[in-house]
């Protein structure tokens, strides 16, 4: 304490304290002294000691989380166990200028392509994390982007621009499927030119919305649509017909997104719900499009009987607005993106949110699943040969112009 008073500058309180203490024999201006500077070194060390500890604390606390998550990896079973991101991110990539409005990824190459508002599209690597090209001619924002099913065609929104893929092959397959997009109260379906799928023209709009579509999602087997609106509601369409199936009202605020069950997630939707059939014949492969989920501003999660239109179960946790939804690729969960920064696990079986993922520092505004080949490039590690792998991966999109990449 001497020492330290005294190279502070407090000449009259170090007086004191050496008087009172009785060590006015003590040198404290000797700097080889062994208690020159100890102080300031214990001060330090009991700074690093306590980042240490909350370090170690946060640590034990995501592997015991871990432990009584039931999706928790077990020894000898890894690659049977689902994929659930957690953090942290295996890359957050940053470029765009304005948010990010949507991500997706391409159905064999590593490769993931993101939409913003800064009116251009850019095309990543998630492997590595580098950007490798950035898509310009739009001149607002682009709302919208996607493959197709060979990854071929990328198409974009608004009006859904389509152009090939930088890597693709140079001919162009026969047009693609029919691109959606939404337009004030009504869903346009727009059909590609056989010759130049970079034009087409409008060849059908469904009406039924009383405000603004804000989004339109086809079902696996492209024969439904669904549709979300400002108007509190969700419509499910016959794609052939136009006519509306079933209306889906329940939420009390504007629906922001919308989308269709997997079949393999039927059996764990059957199990919440006490549902005994999956509305065919026995024996029979299940009905695609059969149930929907929708996320809305009122905060909730809604999963539906498309055919019915009855609401099976309301999913409540986030603390605002669900801004996009996924089905985890093993059809157990749902995930849900919010403006409360985080991404929510849904257990379909039990309807619990099983995991809390805090996913980025602002609004998540989207989010997508992947799949890829990765490794296999002849390299050795610990005198195992790195053999080529299949694994999930996700990617979420933010208002801070940021696209985070999740990966096992």
């Amino acid at each position: 304490m001497l020492s330290y008073l005294l190279a502070s500058g407090m000449q009259g309180t170090y007086d004191a304290l050496s008087r009172e203490a009785e060590l006015e024999d003590f040198d404290a201006a000797d700097p080889k002294s062994k208690f020159s500077g100890l102080l300031e070194k214990k001060w330090t060390s009991v700074i690093r000691l306590q980042k240490k500890i909350m370090d170690l604390e946060a640590r034990n606390n995501a592997l015991v989380e871990e432990l009584a998550s039931p999706t928790r990896a077990v020894a000898g079973s890894s690659s049977n166990t689902p994929f659930i991101p957690r953090p942290p991110a295996r890359h957050t990539l940053s470029s765009h200028r304005a948010q990010v409005t949507r991500v997706t990824f391409h159905p064999t190459w590593t490769v993931l392509a993101s939409a913003s508002d800064d009116a251009t599209v850019k095309i990543w690597d998630w492997e590595s994390g580098d950007l490798e090209r950035t898509v310009k001619g739009h001149t607002k924002a682009v709302t919208d982007v996607d493959y197709d099913p060979k990854g071929n065609i990328m198409a974009l929104g608004p009006g859904k621009r389509v152009q090939e893929h930088e890597d693709a092959a140079r001919t162009r397959p026969h047009g693609i499927e029919r691109a959606l997009h939404a337009d004030g109260r009504a869903a346009h379906l727009c059909e590609p030119r056989q010759d130049d799928p970079c034009m087409g023209s409008v060849d059908g709009t469904l009406t039924g919305h009383s405000e603004w579509v804000r989004e339109v999602v086809p079902s696996d087997d492209g024969r439904l649509l669904v549709s979300v609106s400002n108007d509190q509601t969700a419509r499910v369409w016959d794609f052939a017909t136009g006519e509306t199936k079933s209306e889906l009202r329940g939420h009390e605020h504007v629906v922001e997104c919308a989308v269709f069950a997997p079949a393999n997630s039927y059996a764990a939707i059957r199990e919440l719900t006490g549902i005994n059939s999956n509305g065919g014949a026995a024996g029979t492969r299940p009905e695609a499009g059969r149930y929907a989920a929708t996320g809305s501003r009122d905060k909730t999660v809604k999963l539906w009987d498309t055919a019915s239109g009855q609401c099976l179960r309301t999913f409540v946790g986030h603390d605002n607005w669900v801004r996009a939804l996924i089905f985890h690729p093993s059809g157990k969960y749902l995930l849900s993106a919010s403006d409360d920064k985080t991404v929510k696990v849904w257990d379909l079986a039990t309807g619990r949110c099983t995991k809390t993922l805090d996913a980025h520092g602002h609004f998540v505004t989207c989010a997508a699943w992947g799949r890829a080949t990765v490794g296999g490039g002849g390299a050795e590690k610990d005198g195992k040969k790195d053999e080529p792998r299949r694994i999930n991966v996700m990617a979420t999109g933010c208002v801070d112009n940021t696209i985070k990449v999740w990966t096992p």
